[in-house]
């Protein structure tokens, strides 16, 4: 009976090993099949070293999707974890880097045949500095005032001391996020020296906020910018015709908070207005010197207090940068002992990982010394030394 049992056993096991023997044959057979259109354009040697590619490249894309899956898995438990109040361990992360492709290159001359027969889709058109003015002056009759760039980071200078931002915190994020040099209406993709280039997000400014998060903190905040604007407008000393145009910009920015509020309060919700003129319009006000440093300053602020909700009093420029790329509740995570030591692919989406050149093949601690490293070198560039220099002055004026 025994021995039967060990038969039947082992046919069933070698049937089993046949099945995925010929699985395995037929994803490979499957991942080697070439279009009859290029096959027709490739001689036989174009045909087999592309074969030859598509046989390496397949198993290693099933094994990197394998890797991200683990990695959402995984994020998703941390969620999970941190709604309940349970610590996070090690085995809450993948503690390896993505896998590397290391087989044969794609044939050059058959990508170039390939381009040919398939164009790439043209990339979706990023909204630009001119769609957001022009969403503004349609949406609300608005158009930012102009402003010599001094006097905007002067007027930034004081609103970030004003909040309890430092010089080193505010000089650290405009290094990083702008390399040093940027101007008051940069957006991201745009060379802020030569104007010339493309969009490659809505970021705009010294902290760089994107259109989300303009309608964001105008739908949290917008009140206290109203009230601000009728304040300045009735300060003594304000002329008849610069207190009648902060009322007209309170006004609008009224119906901004309208437009901010007519959705949810939802991260999600917020990023889709902003892709809408009526969000467009709210993002112009980044360029505004009466409103656009409250903005962005105020949401480094909110970074700030969140890192203080969680306990850290103090937050060196790099840390909260760090807060300001990866989302503040992700930054913290990756300053915890644990976070520190693990690959960042943990704490950014795939796209992300893959857009974001420096947080690549790094872990929590190597990403925090290479934000740093990178700010120590561009906060010797122009734009950064005139912004440390008011600061200064501001400080000297107040002794």
């Amino acid at each position: 009976m025994a021995g039967w049992r060990l038969r039947a056993f082992r046919a069933c096991a070698g049937a089993l090993l046949f099945a995925l023997a010929l699985a395995g044959a037929s994803l490979a057979a499957a991942a080697q099949r070439i279009p009859d259109d290029l096959a027709a354009r490739l001689n036989e040697r174009q045909i087999a070293t592309y074969r030859a590619y598509l046989a390496a490249r397949a198993p290693f894309d099933r094994r990197l999707d394998a890797y991200w899956a683990e990695v959402d898995t995984l994020r998703e438990g941390r969620r999970r974890k941190r709604a309940g109040g349970v610590p996070w361990a090690a085995a809450d992360y993948v503690s390896e880097h993505p896998p590397q492709y290391e087989g044969p290159p794609m044939p050059a001359d058959v990508a170039k045949i390939i381009a040919d027969l398939r164009p790439p889709k043209p990339d979706t058109e990023i909204a630009g500095l001119h769609d957001f003015l022009a969403a503004a002056k349609s949406e609300y009759g608005y158009v930012p005032a102009a402003v010599a760039e001094r006097e905007f980071k002067r007027r930034y200078a004081l609103e970030a001391l004003r909040v309890g931002l430092s010089k080193a915190q505010v000089i650290d994020v405009y290094s990083l996020e702008t390399g040093g040099r940027g101007v008051y209406d940069m957006q991201a993709g745009i060379d802020p020296e030569t104007r010339k280039g493309r969009p490659i997000s809505t970021a705009l400014g010294y902290a760089q906020l994107l259109a989300g998060n303009s309608v964001n903190e105008v739908a949290k905040h917008g009140g206290t910018f109203i009230n601000r604007l009728e304040d300045m407008a009735r300060a003594r000393g304000v002329s008849p015709g610069r207190a009648a145009y902060l009322k007209r910009k309170a006004a609008t920015v009224r119906k901004m908070v309208r437009a901010a509020k007519s959705v949810p309060y939802q991260w999600g919700r917020h990023v889709a207005l902003g892709n809408t003129p009526r969000g467009q319009g709210i993002h112009a006000l980044n360029l505004d010197p009466d409103i656009g440093p409250w903005l962005q300053v105020i949401k480094l602020r909110g970074v700030l207090d969140h890192g203080l909700h969680a306990g850290r009093t103090s937050l060196s420029g790099p840390e909260l940068e760090l807060m300001n790329l990866a989302g503040p509740g992700t930054g913290l995570e990756m300053m915890t002992p644990i976070g520190r030591r693990m690959p960042t692919t943990n704490f950014f989406t795939r796209a992300a990982y893959g857009r974001n050149t420096i947080v690549r093949e790094k872990n929590g601690a190597e990403l925090l010394a290479a934000l740093e490293q990178r700010m120590r070198i561009n906060e010797k560039r122009a734009g950064a030394v005139e912004f440390a220099r008011i600061f200064d002055e501001i400080a000297r004026d107040r002794r």
